[in-house]
C-alpha cells in the first residue's frame, strides 16, 4: 500500500510573506460595498509596506473611492498540500490626481515600481492603455500560511 501524504499547515513569518509578495506580480483584490464583495486580478509591485497596483475606471475605482479597505492575496500553488498563501489588508489609496493623492513623487515612484512588473506601463507602449488608474494599498495588516506535504 502507498502511502499518503501527510499535510503540515504552517504560519508564515513577516519576512516569507514579504518575499512571497516580492516575487510575484499577480494577486487579487478583494472589496466590498453594502452587501456585495468583489474580488479581482490585478498584477501589483511590492514595496513594503505598499502594494502597488493599476487599473481601470469602472465599479471598483467607484467603491474603493467610498470604501477604500480591502485585502489583497497572493498564492503559489503546486499541488493540494503544496502551497502558500498571503493575504494583505490595509486601505487603498487612489494616487492619481483625478481620483485622490496629488503627491507627485509618491506617483512617480508608483509608476516605476509598476513598470518594472510591465515594461512600458502608462506610456505610448503600454500593452493595456486603458488600465491608467494608479493605486496603492497600505499594508496594515498580513497573514501567511503555507501547507508542506511529506510521506507518511
Amino acid at each position: 500500500m502507498t502511502p499518503r501524504p501527510t499535510p503540515t499547515f504552517l504560519d508564515m513569518t513577516r519576512a516569507e510573506a514579504e518575499e512571497l509578495l516580492s516575487r510575484n506580480h499577480v494577486g487579487r483584490l478583494a472589496f466590498s460595498f453594502h452587501d456585495r464583495v468583489d474580488i479581482q486580478p490585478l498584477s501589483y509591485a511590492f514595496e513594503s509596506p505598499w502594494i502597488y497596483l493599476r487599473t481601470e475606471e469602472g465599479a471598483k475605482i467607484t467603491t474603493l473611492a467610498h470604501h477604500p479597505w480591502a485585502a489583497f492575496e497572493v498564492d503559489e500553488v503546486e499541488g493540494p498540500f503544496d502551497w502558500r498563501s498571503v493575504v494583505a489588508r490595509g486601505a487603498v489609496d487612489l494616487m492619481d490626481p483625478v481620483h485622490g493623492s496629488t503627491d507627485q513623487s509618491a506617483y512617480d515612484h508608483a509608476v516605476a515600481l509598476l513598470r518594472q512588473v510591465i515594461p512600458g506601463a502608462l506610456t505610448e507602449r503600454d500593452p493595456v492603455p486603458f488600465r491608467d488608474v494608479v493605486m496603492r494599498l497600505h499594508v496594515d495588516d498580513m497573514t501567511g500560511r503555507r501547507a508542506t506535504s511529506a510521506r507518511g
